[in-house]
Order: C-alpha cells, then structure tokens, then sequence
C-alpha cells in the first residue's frame, strides 16, 4: 500500500490554481508571439515582393557601367577602364546567375533567361574586342564593339521588359498580401477568444476536480458508517488536500479489511494445524503399531535386554554384551521417538544399531557404508523419527535379500543448495542406494501413488513395508508411504522424498531431503540457521 506524500512536497488546492493562471498566461504569451512572428514574416514577404524589381534595376546599372568602361578602354587604352570591366564583368556574372537558366512555360522567367544567354554573349563580344585592341587590330575590334552595343541596346530592352513585368506581378502579389494580413487580424482574434474560453474551461474543470471526489467520499463514509467494509474508494493520485483525504480513508479502510481477513486466516490456520495435528498424530501412532508388532511390553523389552546385557558383561560374554547393549539401545530409541521427533545424529545412530543386529543375525554379511559430510552439523538438525531405518530395512529385504553376500548398502548425507533440489531451499540430502535387484518404472510409481492414495484415505493399520509395497513378515511395517506423508506433514512441503532405479538388477537409490529451514510447530517455521557463505556450514 502506498503512503501520501508529505506535506511539504504536496500539492495543495492553491498551487493547483496558480497552475491554471500560470497556464493560461503562457497561451496568452504564446498567441502573442505567434501574432509578433506572423506580422515580421509578413513584412518579409512585403520586402521581398519589391527585392526583385531592385535587382533588375542593380543588374541594369552594371551591364552599362561595364558598356562605359569598355567604352573607355578601347578609346584611351587605359588600364583603370580595363580594371573597371573586369570588376563589373564580374558582377554581372554573379547576378545573371541568379537567373533563370531553363526553357519554361512562364514568359516573366523565359525573359530572364534571354538576359541571361545574351549577357553571357555580351561579356564574350566585348573580351574579343578588348583582346583586338590589345593587338591593334582596329577593323576587328571596332566591329566586336558595335556588336557587343547592339547587344548592349537588346539587353536594356529585355530588362526594361522584365521589370514591367516583375512589376505588374509584385503589384497583384501585394495585393495577395494585404489579404493575408487581414485573414491574420481575424485569426488573432479568433485565438484571443479561444484562450479565454479556455481558461474559463480549465477553472470549471478545476473546481469539479476538487468537488466530485469530495461527494464520492463521503457516500463511501456513510456506507462504512453503516457496516458495509465491501465499498471500494478508488486510489487517488491527486497530491492536493483531497488526495490526501480520499488515499488516508482508502489505506484505513484496508487496514480493516486486511485486519478482518488476518483473523479469518488465522482461524483457518488453525484449524488446519490442529487438522495436520490429528494426521501426524494418526500416522505416528500406525507407525508405533506397525514396529512393536509383538504383542510384549516395549519398556519390558528393553529392559530385560539390557539385564541380559549386564549378565554377559558380568560373564565376560563381551560380543553378547554389545549384542544386547546395541538391540536394548535400538529398541529404546523407537519405543522413545515414535511420538515425535528426532536429530539427524539419532536417526543415524538408530540405522548403525539396526545393522549391527543383522550383521550378528546373518553372521556380518550386510555390507554397509555410512559417508557423512563434514560440513553437516548433523546434531542440530531435526527431522521425523524412524525415517532412514526403514528405508534401509526396505533395501535389506528387498533389495540385496537374496545376495548378502556381494549386497552393499550405501548411506550418504550432503549439502545441496536450492538450485540442487525440487523443495527449492538449502537442504540435507540423505540417500540409501543398494546394488540390489533394482525396481521398474512400474513398481516405483505403485510406491508412490499409494503415497498419494494414503493422502485422500483415514489412516489404517497396514502391512505393507517394501519398496513394492507388499506384506513380509520379516519387515517391520512401516510403509513408505507412512515415511513420506510424514515428512510433508512435519515440513508443511512436499517433493521430498524420490526414489531411482535404471531397472531390474540396476540398484535402487532412495533420497530424502531435510529442509534446513526447520520443521512447521504451532503455526511458526521454526528456522535453522543456515548460509552458504558460513565456512563452518
């Protein structure tokens, strides 16, 4: 949810209309210098209808103070006169190449390109006659300079054409003109008034703008008043005091509404713990029923095993007394733990016991490894009691059962970090892998889909314990499904558990994966601490 803005950086009802009149300046400001840019750009206009008659009138100057210094060169001979022809031959160069120089179908530039051709003549003519004179050849150049008169007197006439013409049409252009300059005064006007109408516009928006959201407040305060918490107020993304208004009683109304709907979760929060409670309750005690199936007093058990232990010692029976230490030590651990949970250190100290008992049982033919990671502080990791032993026991009886002798069982535990997992987090993976007569595609999906058909069914004594799940009298009872609906039950996740295997005679593995991020207690997640960067992690 988001905050107002603070009152120093708001936007208040006065600045808002400044905004407005400071608006409405600038348009004013804007038609004026439109008005100011037209009128220059008219007067431009007016300028340039006049600026090609001067131009004729320039280049009519030119062509004749070239003829009079020609003239004079070739009468005196005088190098200033020469100078003087060059200068203007020169100029008028530059000034008929401002000329039009195409055939066209308009007689006003079909004139300015005969002055241009027979200027161009004229400048040849008399640069023939200048260079007889330069050799004395009197008849030819007398002849070049009568020609390049005639030409001179040709050239005049065009011009004075040309500049009658250009007149008569700046005259008609002029009157363009003034036209325009009177359609300019009406569109002055015309933007005068539609500045004006719209501030009047702007300042009606601006007082609905302040008056519209204050109603629609208020309708949603009377129905909140009467108990209706559904009414929805718009957000408001106006930071003037009416936005300030409409956010501060939307943010309350959410507060009510996120406080009532908290309650509402809560309560079904906990119901659902009390409901997982009963289930994990429910599964414990099918486990507890599924282990002791001997109909004898656990504590009696135990304890006779360990005056049968002390009797050995007593005896000097030393590998009857570990015997007995080892079977009263397993006994008391399940009898112990299956009404709650158990560290990491205890669940494996439960597997070396039970393999302990089968390897006296079967005269040490269960070949067993155990490969821990250091980094594991394996004492301060909780996790569900009797997990790992009947998942061992399961690969004993039904994978390595009828070749103990070449049979390994494998049990590792390693670090993953949450790209290495399906649960997503830091994790513990242990796994127990055997060499034995493997499972097809098959058997692992009828292990898990009975997991999945357990999840939907109240739970019932069972005497399934095999990795196929089928009965064995030698197992002791514990199903997997039973191991992995706890596991999801004490983490609250779920992709915990996996089993792999390449087919028959391929080995089984069978993963496990203790979240680092502690068991679900009493609606809190209870935390271990774990990071990556830790070196003793």
């Amino acid at each position: 949810m988001s905050r107002g803005r603070r009152p120093g950086i708001m936007k208040s009802v006065q600045s808002r209309i400044t905004a407005v009149l400071t608006v409405v300046l600038l348009m004013v400001l804007i038609v004026n210098v439109f008005i100011f840019r037209e009128s220059r750009a008219m007067v431009q206009r007016i300028n340039d209808v006049f600026a090609s008659n001067a131009t004729i009138i320039q280049l009519s100057d030119t062509l004749a103070m070239a003829q009079e210094s020609l003239r004079g060169y070739l009468n005196t001979k005088s190098s200033a006169s020469l100078e003087d022809f060059y200068r203007y031959e020169q100029e008028l160069g530059a000034r008929t190449e401002t000329l039009n120089d195409r055939t066209v179908d308009n007689d006003i530039l079909m004139l300015e390109k005969n002055i241009r051709v027979m200027t161009e003549s004229y400048l040849r003519i008399s640069e023939r006659a200048i260079q007889a004179r330069r050799g004395r050849d009197v008849e030819e150049y007398k002849k070049d300079y009568a020609q390049s008169s005639a030409m001179f007197g040709y050239i005049n006439s065009y011009i004075y054409a040309l500049n009658s013409s250009r007149f008569r049409q700046n005259s008609e252009n002029y009157q363009e003109l003034l036209e325009v300059v009177e359609t300019l005064e009406q569109t002055c006007m015309i933007l005068i008034f539609a500045v004006s109408a719209l501030a009047l516009f702007f300042a009606s928006l601006l007082v609905r703008a302040m008056i519209s959201p204050l109603g629609a407040l208020a309708g949603a305060a009377w129905r909140v008043a009467d108990g209706d918490f559904s009414v929805e107020v718009a957000p408001s993304d106006r930071e003037d005091e009416v936005g300030v208004v409409t956010n501060a009683f939307r943010r309350m109304l959410d507060s009510i509404r996120a406080y009532i709907s908290s309650q509402r979760s809560s309560m079904e929060k906990e119901a659902q713990m009390k409901e997982n409670e009963l289930a994990m309750e429910a599964h414990l005690k099918e486990a507890q029923l599924k282990y002791l199936q001997a109909q004898i007093n656990p504590h009696f058990l135990f304890n006779s095993l360990n005056a049968g232990s002390q009797l050995a010692m007593m005896e000097g029976a030393d590998r009857t007394e570990v015997f007995l230490s080892r079977m009263a030590d397993f006994f008391r651990y399940n009898v112990k733990k299956t009404g709650g949970d158990a560290s990491l250190q205890e669940e494996l100290d439960s597997v070396d016991n039970y393999i302990y008992i089968l390897n006296v049982r079967f005269s040490g033919d269960i070949h067993y490894e155990k490969l821990v990671d250091e980094e594991i502080d394996i004492g301060s990791i909780r996790m569900p009691s009797m997990i790992l032993q009947p998942i061992v026991e399961n690969a004993i009886q039904h994978g390595i059962h009828d070749d103990h002798e070449n049979g390994r069982i494998t049990m590792s535990a390693e670090l993953v970090g949450p790209d290495e997992n399906d649960a997503g987090i830091p994790c513990v993976r242990v796994t127990v892998s055997d060499n034995g007569t493997g499972m097809t595609g098959d058997q692992i999906r009828a292990v898990l889909r009975r997991q999945e058909e357990d999840k939907t069914s109240a739970p019932q004594e069972q005497e399934e314990g095999g990795e196929n799940g089928s009965k064995d009298s030698n197992s002791t009872g514990v199903a997997i499904a039973n191991v992995i609906s706890r596991l999801e039950l004490y983490y609250g996740r779920e992709n915990l558990f996996s089993i792999w295997s390449d087919g028959p005679m391929c080995g089984t593995e069978v993963s496990v994966l203790l979240p680092l991020e502690g068991p679900v207690r009493d609606g809190t997640r209870e935390t271990v601490l774990y990071d990556e960067s830790r070196e003793d992690l």
